[in-house]
């Protein structure tokens, strides 16, 4: 091969390699699943069928309310969620024994004949809790977020832990959040049906707050009401006492029960 030959073919190699890359069309821009994740929704409750329930076991409900509803604690709101109890803790075959109010949501230990029962008393509930607190705050709409959460409580074990879990549950987010509770060695929350409880430990007596005195909260909200009913299962009138016997105020949930 002669030297121009020679240098023609090594000037191809070069072109060729310094060729264009040709790039598919849809190179840049926005493309699908780019750019910052948006923040996730809590998760609604799943509506798969509820399993068979015994009028036996008692049931721990958690309700929650949309964003806008109201804050639940709230001097002008939480009455109205009281009468709602009043109206509701006895009705449609379901009796409310012991209830928590937090800020968005609401926990309840409910019994009821059946799941058909408890789903119906929990419509019902649902519509006063709507009812007044769309009153309440001037608006319309949905109040009641999505499903309610259900969960059964079988054993003396499970039934003192919900017990604690409910009356217990404002205290452990005061002090979760460094609230009131963290420098008070106890406290007791007004918005849970605690004074209404007759299972705390002798020794703690003198920190549950009467529901006949004047003082007590609940007097602060209109006229004294009972927005819970006596407990009618074995395992929430005597049945939980076999695990671990009267409950201290200082007892707080650990983990959902």
């Amino acid at each position: 091969m002669d030297r121009k030959t020679q240098a023609r073919s090594s000037s191809d190699r070069k072109a060729a390699r310094q060729l264009s890359l040709e790039l598919p069309a849809t190179w840049g821009g926005a493309r699908r699943g780019a750019g910052r994740k948006p923040k996730q929704k809590r998760p609604e409750v799943r509506h798969a069928s509820r399993p068979p329930l015994e009028s036996r076991f008692p049931v721990h409900v958690t309700t929650r309310v949309v964003k806008g509803a109201g804050y639940l604690r709230g001097s002008r709101v939480y009455p109205a969620v009281r009468n709602a109890l009043c109206a509701a803790r006895d009705r449609l075959g379901a009796r409310i024994i012991h209830f928590s109010i937090q800020s968005n949501h609401i926990h309840l230990l409910v019994e009821a004949s059946d799941q058909i029962a408890l789903g119906r008393a929990m419509k019902g509930f649902g519509v006063r809790v709507a009812r007044r607190l769309n009153r309440v705050a001037g608006r319309k709409g949905r109040v009641i977020a999505d499903r309610y959460h259900a969960r059964y409580l079988r054993t003396p074990t499970e039934v003192r832990r919900g017990l604690i879990y409910v009356l217990q549950n404002g205290v452990k987010h005061a002090r979760d959040e460094g609230g009131r509770a963290r420098g008070a060695s106890v406290w007791i929350d007004p918005h849970s049906s605690a004074a209404f409880f007759d299972g705390w430990h002798p020794r703690c007596q003198r920190w549950i707050p009467r529901v006949d005195a004047p003082a007590h909260p609940l007097h602060r909200w209109g006229p004294p009401a009972t927005p819970v009913a006596p407990p009618s299962t074995w395992l929430l009138q005597k049945g939980w006492l076999k695990a671990g016997g009267p409950i201290d105020v200082r007892e707080l949930p650990a983990l959902d029960p």
